[in-house]
């Protein structure tokens, strides 16, 4: 339940201390001048009761020590022994100096509480604060993804075997603990048996018994149909840990598959491969291209597909906020047809798509695809000698139609050829035609443009904002076990990132407003200024009629903050580093 009012005026005491110990241009002043976390209060109102339950912790106050924990890269109770001495994190949280701060394991039931949607909604509000400000444009948007390591062990297949078993066993014992001693008892037999032989035959040995409980454990969860109810949690964790020994049992019978369990402490980890290979998720973003704000996040099994989740990003984006991206670059890995139809239909989201196209092949002495064309009805190829095809498959890959001419009619073509290298020895040529031709030719026709270029040299900006999150918030490693408590990591994450790159472009944007206001004034009084040290013949040869550079007139503008008459060639080297720096 929350209180009607939260707010503790603070003391004449903790104003001053406030002022005296924390610095005017401190990051945290500043990120609480440039964001308004009291309008977030809202975001998670309903996971409160309006009238059952103890006073909660103000939720403000929590969302802030979230900030401040991935902001400086703390504990759950580092972060609240922090707040207990540190003054700017006490200014911050608005808290006075007697006031009692919550125990370290509320952040984790407020991070439970809130839960994956409510945290993403205060980024999305983040965001918006960013939009009302100015900052971030629909104009593009930079995609793409990094690797994130998992916060496992990853065990090897007998240690794997022997958790599931065990862990299926636990969850059992409620419901029949008499079978399950028997199972343990088998076990630990089987172990003992199976300690001399080969690792693959100490394996098969375990998986025939895990075949063995699963089967119990199946007619058990029948007769489970309806069981007290102080035992539902139980029955949630037994069918839980049974789905998990299905799925380990269907890896090892279908490997191809490649969605293999790694892990039974974080079950939403997959096997996948970044250069090498690596176990845990993959951290999709979308970035405005102008302000280099955080848009759209999401956290992808290793073994997922990156560029198929384009979509969904653009999509999460655009029913949160309402707007319409137009243009949308990515790497070579999302050149593919259908990824390129469904970002640029016109019925869909019909963006303008910027991705390198694959290197051509070597110059074809051999007709092409291209050259078959089909005839009116648009159901028959026919090739440049003017046969038919006579059969047609669909391709390997589902993307398109392979079609078949007969082997007499390429053996009497007079285009043999330049056709093929030799006829095959039962079949004629064969032509695949590709049902996304028009989507990679548009795709490559862009690529030759200028707007093309431009936008390729914006996208190492999306891999600095990379670099940011794992260098400067230890990105590279989940914190947390389950793809909901990672999402909320990164969440977080983006929002602390977010916050730092709003407060940096608030203020040169503060800074660059003042320069411009004064600009004509110091002009003109640094023209007087210099007069009196270099004469009139200077200011002559410097009259405002002859319009200075516009690095002149920075430079002068400068001169005026700095309190500086000299030239700009006898200012001291940190004063000219600046004024050779671009205006904007």
């Amino acid at each position: 339940m929350l209180k009607a009012n939260y707010y503790c005026e603070p003391t004449e005491l903790d104003i001053q201390i406030f002022e005296k110990l924390v610095p005017t241009n401190h990051y945290l002043r500043q990120v609480k001048a440039a964001i308004n976390f009291e309008r977030l209060r809202e975001k998670v109102k309903n996971c409160y009761s309006p009238n059952m339950g103890r006073p909660a912790e103000d939720p403000v106050i929590m969302i802030k020590l979230e900030f401040l924990q991935f902001q400086y890269n703390l504990s759950d109770r580092e972060i609240i022994t922090q707040a207990q001495v540190n003054i700017a994190f006490r200014y911050f949280l608005d808290l006075s100096l007697d006031s009692q701060l919550p125990v370290p394991s509320v952040l984790a039931q407020f991070r439970t509480r809130l839960g994956v949607e409510r945290h993403q909604a205060l980024f999305d509000d983040v965001v918006a604060q960013a939009r009302q400000h100015g900052l971030i444009k629909d104009k593009l948007r930079l995609k793409d993804a990094t690797h994130i390591i998992a916060n496992i062990a990853v065990p090897s297949t007998l240690a794997l075997i022997a958790q599931v078993r065990e862990n299926l066993l636990k969850s059992a014992k409620p419901f029949a603990p008499t079978k399950v001693i028997e199972h343990q008892a088998k076990a630990y037999q089987i172990r003992i048996n199976t300690n001399d032989l080969k690792d693959q035959e100490r394996l098969q040995h375990r998986v025939n018994h895990l075949r063995e409980i699963i089967s119990w454990a199946d007619e058990l969860q029948n007769s489970l149909a309806s069981v007290a109810k102080e035992l539902d949690g139980a029955k949630q964790q037994f069918d839980q840990a049974l789905a998990v020994a299905h799925q380990v049992l269907a890896d090892r019978e279908k490997p191809q598959e490649g969605d293999k369990l790694v892990s039974i402490v974080d079950q939403d980890a997959r096997q996948g491969k970044h250069g090498d290979y690596y176990d845990g998720y993959m951290l999709d973003i979308a970035i405005d291209a102008d302000s280099e704000l955080i848009t759209a996040l999401d956290i992808l099994p290793a073994n997922a597909d990156e560029a198929a989740n384009a979509e969904n990003l653009i999509r999460a984006e655009e029913s949160a906020h309402g707007n319409n991206i137009e243009q949308l670059s990515m790497d070579g890995v999302a050149f593919r047809g259908d990824i390129l139809h469904s970002l640029s239909d016109e019925a869909g989201l019909g963006l303008i798509v910027f991705v390198p196209p694959h290197s051509h092949q070597k110059e074809e002495t051999y007709f092409t695809s291209s050259d078959f064309h089909f005839d009116e009805s648009g159901k028959i190829l026919i090739c440049p000698g003017q046969a038919q095809a006579i059969h047609k498959v669909r391709s390997y890959n589902g993307t398109g139609w392979q079609y078949r001419f007969s082997r007499t009619a390429c053996r009497q073509c007079p285009l043999l050829n330049r056709c093929m290298s030799h006829l095959p020895e039962k079949n004629g040529r064969s032509v695949i035609k590709n049902d996304y031709e028009a989507d990679y030719k548009a795709a490559r026709e862009r690529a030759k443009t200028v707007r093309y270029a431009e936008v390729r040299k914006l996208h190492p900006r999306i891999e600095r904002k990379f670099a940011n999150i794992m260098r400067y918030h230890n990105g590279r490693r989940t914190r947390y076990r389950g793809s909901n408590r990672v999402k909320i990591q990164y969440f977080v994450t983006a929002m602390v990132i977010n916050i730092k790159r709003m407060v940096r472009q608030l203020s040169l944007a503060t800074y660059y407003f003042f320069i411009n206001s004064i600009k004509p004034f110091s002009l003109y009084w640094n023209y007087f200024l210099s007069s009196l040290s270099r004469g009139n013949a200077w200011v002559r040869a410097r009259s405002p009629l002859r319009r200075p550079s516009s690095r002149k007139v920075r430079a002068m503008s400068l001169s005026l903050q700095a309190g500086h008459t000299t030239p700009v060639r006898r200012w001291p080297p940190s004063l000219r580093a600046v004024a050779r720096r671009p205006w904007c």
